[in-house]
């Protein structure tokens, strides 16, 4: 299942005129592909996954997730669009102090109706990122990079058609982000998800598909690593 952004524009009001965020941005996502988003600070990059992931409606043009366009969608079904096809990796874990490990995955398995395989979906989720052993420990007695892998996890339980994730190594040292780029492309391979990786650290980048630059809401380059 793929991601695709046709021609889309969003503006912001801001004062007696609107700012625009994104400008006529198109983007095709394929499935089993990593897609990486990079440029400065206000080029639009959260914009696009805020987009991307159905919570701000565009000005103009589609967004189609998994052969199923958005457009004209209201929001309880834009909703289950979500719940159930598109993962979101947050910058930080927000992860939920009083819950186990296991327990942030059950939580997410439970609301798309898997009560009686959530715990199954949440040991084999946390087993994908090397945590297995560490199933019942809460978020303040994991590292940065544990905790961030449960945050990977918990997006990927319910087995999305696509995964947004943003600025996953901002808070890690050096060799956790790159661990956790390569963890990311790893399952992004395995269940064949269309991955958009907004990050400002171009050093791990080897291993994506696509690198796209956004400046003032553009696209200024577009690279393919298969060329």
């Amino acid at each position: 299942m793929t991601l695709v952004l046709d021609s889309v524009t969003l503006t912001y009001p801001d004062g007696d005129r609107r700012l625009t965020a994104l400008d006529d941005v198109s983007l095709h996502v394929p499935a089993g592909t990593v897609t990486a988003v990079v440029g400065p600070s206000g080029s639009g990059k959260s914009s696009l996954l805020a987009v991307a992931a159905t919570l701000i409606t565009p000005d103009t043009g589609t967004i189609t997730i998994g052969g199923t366009s958005t457009t004209g969608l209201n929001r309880a079904v834009l909703a289950r669009l979500r719940r159930r096809h598109v993962g979101i990796v947050f910058q930080q874990a927000n992860l939920l102090p009083a819950l186990t490990a296991a327990e942030q995955l059950r939580v997410v398995a439970r609301l798309d109706g898997r009560r009686g395989g959530a715990d199954l979906q949440a040991e084999a989720g946390l087993a994908e990122v090397g945590l297995a052993e560490l199933a019942h420990r809460r978020p303040h007695q994991l590292s940065g990079g544990q905790r961030q892998r449960v945050n990977i996890a918990r997006a990927l339980v319910n087995r999305p058609a696509v995964l947004l994730v943003d600025e996953p190594t901002s808070a890690l040292d050096r060799a956790s982000g790159a661990a956790i780029i390569d963890l990311l492309t790893a399952r992004t391979r395995e269940h064949g998800v269309a991955t958009v990786l907004v990050t400002h650290d171009r050093a791990h980048l080897d291993g994506v598909d696509q690198v796209v630059e956004l400046v003032d809401g553009q696209i200024a380059v577009r690279v393919s690593r298969a060329e």
